[in-house]
């Protein structure tokens, strides 16, 4: 896997010990046996058409390997990974790649895209569940869902184009965690090829289920190291029919914080999502973004975005909950200005004022990110102290923090400062994120929230989880892949 000058870097080590070809001199032998399995459509070695299964968003690593393989059932997954298993060559799994840690990218063997497994299998609108392969499009599922009049609450930047299988193997986050939780908890069985080929079948689509180790657990959140998740029983949920949508303006993030506990203690349940932006974020999102315009007259050191959604023959119950949260926190001080969309367009604009954050950092040059969390009552005090530590390390540098106070997830990233040259400011990344993740780990918090282990963050792994904890995860990778042949040198 080559890495650009400048980026983190990395080795490529097995936690299973095992013996595994990642370079590109894959037996033909085993060339011709995939291409029988999966037929004409099945596989490319062609160079044009493996360049996007070798690139990833960031530009950080370019992969490599001997083929793309994309299967069309299960049988034929399992079968492909059966011959990898036997010859001792290296498979990884991808689905949109949509990745932010290089968790997608292959160094070598064959990747297996499952682009292909892309039915909805079932929609069971009475048991509020879905059955869906991992090549559906996360967006395809949210249509399906609301075909019957159910939601499925997964919802991220990326929705267009990645899939759920790759959502479910990093255990995806998104903007609606704070009600309805992150990807793990949306997942009631899995259907999974394992690292022998051997299928699986866990597809039950049953709440209450107290029949031994759950086992589906082990494969969410393991980027492809243990196994390929193929097909996946989701979570559905009764389709609010009212929501409200506001933007706070506020001082600091403690007064942010403060805001999140009265919307809280006042909407319960309602309250969908809480995502914060600092004013660097807001400013890049205006001056870079086209369409995207700050709705307040006066700059305000940082803004909340707050959903509310409810059920109901009208919404008067929620408008009027916002209008409290909202008029309260401004009688105490906590906000100096707010606004409420008045229409489904105007919460549109509003959530496109947050979601054009990270669009837009790319305009001010490099950027060295943080995907971190730690006790929502601590965000405060995170984002004071690591804009002190970075802001004396690295004169003018901007740091832009953004995300999702609600869960205690932000985005802690760092635009280079005006008068350095992108190269030497991204040859600190490592350095950094050292400083920044050492804060985080004091703070009680974690060094990646949502976007996972991947290649990018593998040291992190090796320094901030110790004892037992690395040990069973080694001895688990070594027990379901001894040979190392599953998506090898990523996130062990």
């Amino acid at each position: 896997m080559e890495r650009y000058p400048g980026r983190p870097e990395g080795t490529v080590a097995l936690a299973g010990g095992g013996s595994v070809s990642r370079n590109m001199t894959v037996p033909e032998k085993l060339l011709d046996s995939i291409r029988d399995a999966v037929g004409p459509k099945g596989w490319t070695t062609d160079d044009s058409d493996l360049e996007p299964h070798l690139t990833e968003r960031r530009g950080l690593w370019r992969g490599k390997c001997a083929m793309a393989v994309r299967p069309a059932t299960t049988a034929e997954v399992g079968e492909v990974v059966a011959l990898c298993h036997r010859a001792g060559v290296a498979v990884q799994p991808q689905g949109g790649n949509t990745g932010l840690v290089g968790g997608g990218v292959p160094d070598g063997g064959i990747v297996l895209s499952l682009a292909r497994l892309n039915t909805i299998r079932e929609v069971d609108a009475a048991n509020f569940t879905l059955t869906a392969e991992a090549g559906c499009i996360l967006a395809d599922i949210q249509a399906s869902a609301l075909g019957v009049d159910r939601l499925f609450p997964l919802s991220l930047g990326a929705e267009g184009s990645c899939q759920i299988g790759g959502n479910l193997s990093t255990n995806a986050g998104g903007v609606q965690v704070l009600r309805y939780g992150t990807a793990r908890d949306l997942v009631l069985g899995l259907e999974v090829v394992l690292p022998d080929g051997q299928v699986l079948d866990g597809l039950r689509a049953l709440r209450k289920d107290n029949t031994g180790y759950d086992l589906k657990h082990l494969f969410i959140g393991a980027e492809g190291t243990l196994g390929v998740i193929t097909a996946a029983v989701l979570k559905l949920f009764p389709r609010p029919n009212h929501t409200e949508t506001a933007l706070a303006a506020a001082a600091s993030a403690g007064a942010a914080l403060a805001l999140f506990q009265r919307a809280a203690e006042l909407a319960a349940d309602a309250l969908t999502a809480f995502e914060f932006l600092d004013r660097q974020s807001l400013e890049l999102a205006v001056a870079h973004v086209e369409g995207v315009r700050d709705p307040f007259a006066e700059a305000h050191g940082c803004y909340a975005l707050i959903e509310l959604s409810g059920f109901g023959d009208g919404n008067g119950g929620l408008k009027q909950t916002m209008e409290e949260i909202l008029s309260g926190a401004m009688e105490q001080g906590m906000i100096a200005d707010a606004v409420i969309a008045a229409s489904s367009a105007q919460a549109a604009e509003l959530w496109r004022l947050r979601d054009a954050v990270p669009e837009a950092q790319p305009a001010a040059g490099a950027s060295i990110k943080h995907d971190v969390s730690v006790p929502v009552s601590r965000v405060p005090e995170f984002l004071t102290k690591a804009r002190a530590l970075v802001e004396a390390d690295m004169p003018g540098v901007r740091p832009v923090a953004f995300g999702h106070l609600g869960d205690g997830n932000i985005h802690f990233n760092l635009s280079q400062p005006e008068d350095m040259d992108a190269e030497a400011f991204l040859a600190e990344w490592r350095r950094v994120n050292r400083m920044v993740h050492d804060l985080v780990a004091e703070l009680g918090g974690s060094f990646s929230a949502e976007h996972g282990i991947g290649t990018l963050k593998r040291e992190d792994l090796k320094r901030y989880k110790t004892g037992p904890e690395l040990e069973l995860m080694k001895a688990l990778k070594a027990a379901l892949d001894p040979k190392g042949i599953m998506n090898p040198g990523k996130v062990l």
